[in-house]
């Protein structure tokens, strides 16, 4: 089960990161988050006046210098997780990147054509050899032969009080409004943009988790596994 490569793809806040975690502790395949990488592209934007934070405009001149050998992103092991803190430049941004003014710039960024390359030569070096992967793209373009794909959906308003609710357990202040506004907009730039759109693949399995736990599911994991390697991934486990 160690050489799996499972491709999670979906819109902001359902949960990917969360559910991906868990699949990565639970066959112990190493979790790999294409999104941090964006965000750390758009922090590291945003520090350097790469892109306007009110206009988004992007100053494409100066970001492919900093893809060109500005940015170095490398992960941490957290003794807490059990899973490794991402780094930018050897900082541990693992919290950073989580706030608004990234999330607000960070579909910009991925867009650029430049920018995802970037990021997907870092995936395939890290993730050939078996990984748990989410993001926005990683079925479709990334590892389009990956072994099991889900297509992960939910709700806007729902996947906006979670946000809210994990930013206010955080101590960061914003409005219900504001965050929705956020994710509607991602939502639009994600499925619209040029290159690699968020889109379902072919052999994706939909899940909608807009009323489910996290250990539901967890349970709807376990039964797509059984599904498709029978008992053989439980003899693995033990």
């Amino acid at each position: 089960m160690s050489q799996l490569i499972i491709a999670i793809d979906g819109f902001s806040s359902t949960g990917k990161s969360t559910f991906a975690k868990l699949i990565s502790k639970k066959l112990g395949i190493p979790y790999l988050d294409s999104g941090a990488m964006y965000r750390c592209v758009t922090l590291h934007s945003l520090e350097n006046g790469i892109i306007d934070p009110v206009t988004h405009e992007i100053d494409q001149a100066l970001l492919d210098g900093a893809l060109a050998g500005g940015i170095a992103i490398s992960w941490l092991p957290n003794p807490d997780t059990g899973l490794f803190d991402i780094c930018l430049n050897g900082v541990n941004v693992e919290q950073r990147i989580r706030m608004l003014d990234v999330s607000d710039n960070v579909s910009p960024i991925a867009t650029v054509p430049a920018v995802r390359n970037f990021v997907d030569a870092i995936l395939h070096e890290r993730g050939s050899q078996g990984c748990v992967m989410d993001g926005r793209d990683i079925g479709t373009a990334v590892f389009p032969d990956a072994d099991i794909k889900i297509y992960m959906v939910a709700d806007a308003a729902i996947r906006a009080q979670r946000r809210l609710d994990e930013m206010k357990a955080k101590g960061q202040d914003a409005s219900f409004e504001e965050v929705l506004k956020n994710v509607q907009e991602r939502d639009y730039i994600d499925s619209h943009r040029e290159m690699n759109p968020l889109r379902k693949a072919v052999d994706a399995i939909e899940l909608d988790n807009s009323h489910m736990t996290i250990d539901e599911q967890m349970i709807w994991f376990d039964g797509l596994l059984k599904g498709r390697f029978g008992d053989a991934v439980y003899a693995s486990e033990s």
